[in-house]
């Protein structure tokens, strides 16, 4: 069966275990941002998984930053 391409909640879907991504950085030392960045420069050793993640914060702190 295939997926909806334009799903309303693609949020919902995208997070599969929320506060990962904050334990990894708190794990690191850093805040969620500087987390995002480091693990998204060219040459950076994270898994596919964290680089999925940061991109994710990323997007996820756009669409914040449009309310209030």
């Amino acid at each position: 069966m295939a997926k909806k391409k334009n799903s309303k909640k693609w949020i919902q879907n995208a997070i599969k275990h929320p506060g990962s991504f904050t334990q990894q950085a708190e794990k690191a030392g850093k805040s969620v941002a500087e987390f995002a960045t480091d693990v998204l420069k060219p040459g950076s050793k994270a898994s596919t998984t964290t680089k999925r993640r940061a991109n994710l914060a990323k997007t996820l702190k756009k669409l914040h930053k449009g309310k209030g």
